[in-house]
């Protein structure tokens, strides 16, 4: 286990560089917002840490800075983050078994994580090809894999906060529309998924609903895509499999 545990994680390193990218620039545009909005650096941190919710933080600094109470706040965000339920519940049979790996995993399932995560082969007995790797990860290591990517992620996402907060509080900067970097980056992750899994079924029948939600109230528009998403995916999945 020791001589393999640096393989894996050069590994999940390897893996998990497109989002190192995309979590260094988007964890930095929300340190600017924190530092933009008074916010001491160690909160940023705290928040990055402890709630590591990307979209879902970028709202909570205008919900402090409306001063939304925390009821108000706490609605907001379970409606944001209710897309986690959705793709949450695909991934628990890939998750790893139980103990600390699995609870960490499940804490830490983050969108681009999950785009991640979920190009893994389902069968969790299979070896893992991960790509530029000469060698396949062993089943038995897919466990300690998984934590160790979301691990790498989480730690992408503190480390662009803190950078970000620290130099927003040195230096002034013009964040109008740093909030979309999250969105461009998420966009990334689903065209390599596209490219990788090779399935456009799925992403059309989810893109369309999001388009369609657009004309619905705000409040509902969100969990609505959701719902028609997974009910036109859920058809396809059941024709594929007959």
């Amino acid at each position: 286990m020791k001589e393999e545990s640096p393989r894996l994680l050069s590994a999940a390193f390897k893996y998990s560089i497109p989002v190192l990218l995309g979590y260094l620039a988007i964890g930095f545009a929300f340190g600017l917002l924190m530092a933009d909005a008074g916010y001491p650096w160690w909160l940023t941190v705290l928040m990055s840490a402890a709630m590591f919710a990307g979209a879902g933080q970028y709202i909570a600094v205008g919900l402090f800075a409306a001063g939304t109470s925390i009821w108000e706040a706490a609605l907001v965000q379970l409606v944001v983050n209710a897309r986690h339920i959705a793709y949450g519940l695909s991934m628990i049979k890939r998750m790893p078994s139980s103990g600390f790996y699995r609870a960490y995993c499940i804490f830490g399932m983050t969108d681009e994580t999950f785009a991640l995560l979920s190009s893994l082969p389902e069968n969790t007995e299979e070896n893992i090809h991960i790509p530029g790797l000469s060698h396949p990860i062993p089943a038995s290591g897919r466990s300690r894999f998984m934590f160790l990517v979301t691990l790498l992620d989480h730690s992408y996402w503190i480390s662009g906060s803190l950078i970000g907060t620290i130099t927003g509080s040195l230096i002034p900067f013009n964040i109008e529309g740093v909030s979309f970097a999250l969105t461009a980056l998420f966009i990334v992750l689903m065209l390599e998924q596209i490219f990788r899994i090779r399935k456009p079924g799925v992403f059309i029948v989810s893109a369309v609903p999001a388009a369609l939600a657009v004309l619905l109230p705000s409040r509902i528009s969100l969990l609505a895509a959701i719902t028609l998403a997974l009910a036109a995916s859920s058809v396809i999945y059941k024709k594929e499999r007959a």
